[in-house]
């Protein structure tokens, strides 16, 4: 039973960061007052059509992150039905890994750990730009999302845009935010986020 709900939670996860990769583009938003609850720095973007998979293998600023889906062999479970929140890489996101490090995790013998990093990307509900700024501004300056994978990102606003900050310190920013899918919410993050 635990394997069966973490297969689906895991293609959930990648279901809704393959919706995001396809609806992403290579703009930055403009950035908005760190101190204001205004989501202008994650403007929203139109909803996919057609499958994820579909959608997502259209668009060539996210062919890295459908070539780690493929290689965690999660293609099968993406039917999932959330609601979820996805911070999904951009390829550029993943040129900021080593080459060495992208190149286990996409071998077979890195498939367990690249699944803990996609699921690391994914938190349970429907998280949009406008909850998740007032989250960080009901929280003082930040708040913590519990992701799939059961670890914790932390969100702030730093000169005007959203920032997740991962359990290892490293800092992704949200680049595009509220990329509608039929059980979610997607927001295009420019770096990987790493677990424990």
């Amino acid at each position: 039973m635990k394997i069966t709900r973490t297969t689906t939670l895991a293609g959930v996860s990648i279901a809704a960061m393959l919706a995001l990769a396809a609806c992403g583009n290579n703009e930055e938003a403009a950035p908005a007052d760190a101190t204001a609850t205004d989501t202008s720095a994650m403007a929203p973007a139109e909803a996919a059509s057609g499958t994820v998979v579909e959608v997502a293998q259209g668009n060539a600023d996210f062919s890295t992150l459908v070539t780690a889906v493929t290689a965690a062999d999660l293609g099968g479970t993406l039917g999932g039905a959330g609601p979820f929140t996805v911070f999904a890489p951009t390829n550029a996101a993943f040129e900021k890994v080593p080459a060495a490090t992208r190149d286990t995790l996409l071998s077979p013998a890195g498939k367990a750990d690249l699944t803990k990093i996609l699921t690391y990307h994914v938190v349970p509900g429907r998280v949009d730009a406008a909850t998740l700024t007032q989250q960080i501004t009901d929280g003082g300056g930040s708040a913590a999302l519990t992701t799939v994978e059961g670890g914790v990102l932390t969100a702030r606003v730093v000169d005007g845009a959203v920032t997740l900050t991962d359990e290892n310190g490293g800092v992704s920013r949200v680049v595009q935010a509220d990329v509608a899918a039929s059980n979610g919410i997607i927001h295009a993050i420019d770096t990987v986020a790493m677990p424990n």
